[in-house]
């Protein structure tokens, strides 16, 4: 039996590997979180989508979820913490002077719906249809509004969130959940549980 260094990191690679790929099968209990009908957008998605109109009239053609297997789940672990690491926690005021602009963080710093543009568009770029990938407004369990990204798969929905760096099952995250963007049209949005208006500007 080959006891090198360099073989131990092999075994240990690979046994992460198997741990990664099969990390969702454990974790996937939760189902798809039920949605409601239409509902306003987030006043800065509305703006965001003033400035960049291509990005909110995506009618995807497949609205089935992502078929979940070892090499999403990569995916969606490896963009989770890319982005997490490589943007800085800025607030909008900071950065631009005034709430809720929605943009992405080509600067390096962000508030919470800057890391959900980012990862959404990594993982588009990997092949994840925008119906599985979907900006989601929540309520933290201090009354603040948050921005997340919702990941629709055939083992349930999974949460994005830059302030926490595991992946969850959206009923595992403490939040309450508002509303996210339908699957069938990147302008629109629906309702996921009644709520009041709220600015998502989360950054720790």
């Amino acid at each position: 039996m080959i006891s090198s260094p360099m073989a131990r990191r092999l075994r240990a690679c690979a046994l992460l590997g198997l741990l990664l790929a099969a990390g969702w099968s454990t974790a996937a209990s939760a189902g798809p979180m039920a949605t409601g009908g239409p509902t306003s957008q987030p006043i800065g998605h509305y703006d965001f989508c003033k400035t960049s109109p291509a990005e909110c009239s995506i009618h995807p053609g497949n609205l089935a979820p992502a078929t979940m297997s070892g090499a999403l789940w990569r995916k969606i672990l490896s963009v989770n913490a890319r982005v997490n690491t490589a943007v800085k926690p800025i607030s909008d005021i900071d950065i631009y002077g005034r709430d809720e602009v929605w943009a992405y963080p080509v600067k390096g710093v962000g508030d919470c719906e800057d890391y959900v543009l980012e990862k959404r568009r990594e993982l588009n770029r990997l092949g994840v249809s925008f119906a599985n990938l979907l900006m989601t407004v929540v309520r933290k369990p201090d009354g603040e509004g948050h921005a997340v990204l919702t990941v629709r798969t055939s083992k349930g929905d999974y949460i994005l969130d830059n302030l926490d760096g595991k992946v969850r099952s959206w009923d595992r995250t403490g939040y309450r959940f508002l509303k996210r963007q339908a699957i069938d049209n990147t302008g629109r949005w629906v309702s996921i549980r009644d709520g009041q208006p709220v600015l998502v500007g989360a950054v720790q």
